[in-house]
């Protein structure tokens, strides 16, 4: 079986930002022990990054009253409502803030759009963290997730004179997000800035270019960029996110596999997973 390394494919900047300044925190920590550091929601969807951040002192929670008073708490890089954001204030919460800047242009957006009376409406996965911050951003957000969905406001919308400001979670699949712009301009007037992120795109141009026959895409299933991966392959595609489960895999018959990462996935796992492949290791 031959295998090709995909390119490019791994953390992004945002990710590399993020994880960054989790790791400063934790440095800063080791000379203050008394100092509890939280962070809101899984930095990254990745459980290796998460549990090397546990390891290194960081409680993970889901709920910002589950932060005591005056701890220090990293917002993930998927972003937060601002009610997140004033219930830290209020409670003198220390705030370090990994947002992803390109889901900063997202929130910004929405709110400009809702500011001109525009309805916002979201494509994204509902109960994804990323989306549920960019929805806190303005009241009565419609979030769809696919063409099936744009059709049906298309449908339930009576006023022809309604005006959409469209805007999408940054790791959608970018085809499938200019689908769906193209369904609601048949019925509305729109005015979008819906696009994933660049990241997210060069590696999914790049899993569809591969001209082999099976792609493996490394990454958390929790991960919504690494599932888009998937989606968008040409051919058979596989996802693992550890070790186990790349052993685990079926991959009779391949006769060449591109191995590729999703933007959260650490470059360690990477070259662990395809010098394994490749009989480099046991």
């Amino acid at each position: 079986m031959t295998i090709s390394v995909i390119e490019p494919h791994g953390f992004c900047a945002g990710v590399t930002a993020a994880l960054k300044k989790a790791l400063s925190l934790a440095a800063a920590r080791r000379s203050d022990s008394s100092t509890s550091l939280y962070c809101l929601h899984e930095l990254v969807h990745n459980e290796i990054v998460v549990e090397e951040l546990k390891k290194r002192g960081f409680t993970f929670v889901e709920s910002i009253e589950d932060v005591p008073d005056g701890a220090t708490v990293l917002f993930s890089a998927h972003g937060v409502a601002p009610e997140v954001r004033e219930a830290t204030k209020a409670r003198g919460i220390c705030v370090v803030d990994a947002t992803c800047p390109f889901v900063e242009r997202v929130h910004k957006a929405a709110r400009d759009f809702a500011a001109r009376g525009l309805r916002v409406v979201v494509i994204g996965h509902p109960g994804h963290i990323e989306v549920k911050g960019i929805v806190g951003e303005v009241e009565d957000a419609v979030v769809i997730s696919d063409v099936a969905a744009a059709k049906k406001l298309c449908e339930a919308t009576a006023d022809t004179a309604t005006r959409l400001g469209v805007v999408s979670q940054t790791t959608m699949n970018a085809d499938e997000v200019a689908e769906i712009v193209v369904a609601l301009k048949t019925r509305f007037k729109v005015e979008t800035t819906a696009e994933v992120c660049n990241a997210t795109k060069v590696r999914q141009d790049a899993v569809k270019a591969f001209g082999g026959d099976a792609v493996l895409v490394l990454g958390s299933a929790s991960s919504s960029n690494t599932a888009r991966l998937c989606e968008c392959a040409p051919c058979r595609a596989f996802r693992a996110g550890t070790m186990d489960e790349v052993k685990s895999l079926d991959l009779s018959g391949v006769m060449h596999l591109g191995v590729t990462s999703g933007a959260s996935t650490p470059e360690e796992f990477l070259k662990a997973a395809v010098a394994w492949l490749r009989g480099e290791m046991v």
